[in-house]
């Protein structure tokens, strides 16, 4: 998963020194659920602040101002421990390049496509996930026992730039002609269980038999998910 958060949507002031003057940036690793609880406490909060500090190790610290009756405030902080990633080892943490797909594709809204998914897992441990040049995507089961498909039509698909390698290589492919990718259907689940809100624009491309990656672009974020094929 690759997220991007557009700094201005979301702080009023920030100041940043990066490890050197070309290179302007610091890459942290936490653990979520740490700085998912730090901020829960900071829904009716006047302000927040998140600072980069280094007590006795190197933390994340929240500093949480929450109303109060009288005149003085309420802070509450919280200091996350965070490990900070040397700099030799930052290319292991760029965004992940994707190979030219043979279908892009815009999705269904995303509670439909939801319940689809958690009544098929029932029965059976991976989706079939294809779709065409038409507007048009299947989900898809196969058991021993049972054969399911959802069919959404008039999806759309994106106008990639005329430019771009995977954009020329679709083109030469028959509209009417379906890609798929075998996924686990428990890495899809978590994908949509984790969406709270429908996003602006919602797509997915597929590599044939290789990965399936989405991106859902929100106002203020953007989502990338990469889910490989199952052999």
């Amino acid at each position: 998963m690759w997220c991007e958060l557009c700094q201005g949507n979301f702080f009023d002031e920030f100041q940043m020194e990066g490890v050197a003057a070309d290179h302007n940036e610091i890459y942290l690793e936490l653990t979520p659920e740490n700085l998912s609880r730090a901020l829960k406490t900071a829904q009716s909060a006047k302000a927040v602040k998140i600072k980069l500090t280094n007590k006795h190790c190197p933390c994340l610290k929240v500093s949480v101002e929450l109303p109060s009756l009288s005149s003085s405030s309420r802070i509450v902080t919280h200091d996350i421990p965070v490990r900070v990633i040397p700099r030799r080892l930052w290319n292991d943490f760029r965004e992940p390049s994707v190979p030219d797909f043979d279908v892009s594709i815009y999705l269904p809204a995303l509670k439909t496509m939801k319940s689809v998914v958690e009544r098929m897992k029932n029965l059976s441990h991976s989706i079939v996930i294809e779709a065409n040049l038409n507007g048009e995507m299947n989900l898809k089961i196969e058991t021993d026992l049972v054969s399911v498909t959802t069919h959404f039509k008039n999806l759309g698909n994106p106008p990639w730039a005329s430019e771009d390698g995977c954009q020329s290589s679709a083109q030469d492919r028959d509209l009417e002609s379906m890609v798929e990718a075998r996924i686990d259907i428990k890495k899809l689940q978590q994908l949509l269980a984790g969406q709270q809100v429908n996003p602006t624009k919602a797509l997915c491309n597929i590599i044939s038999k290789r990965i399936v990656h989405f991106i859902l672009l929100h106002e203020d974020v953007s989502l990338q998910y990469f889910i490989p094929a199952l052999a």
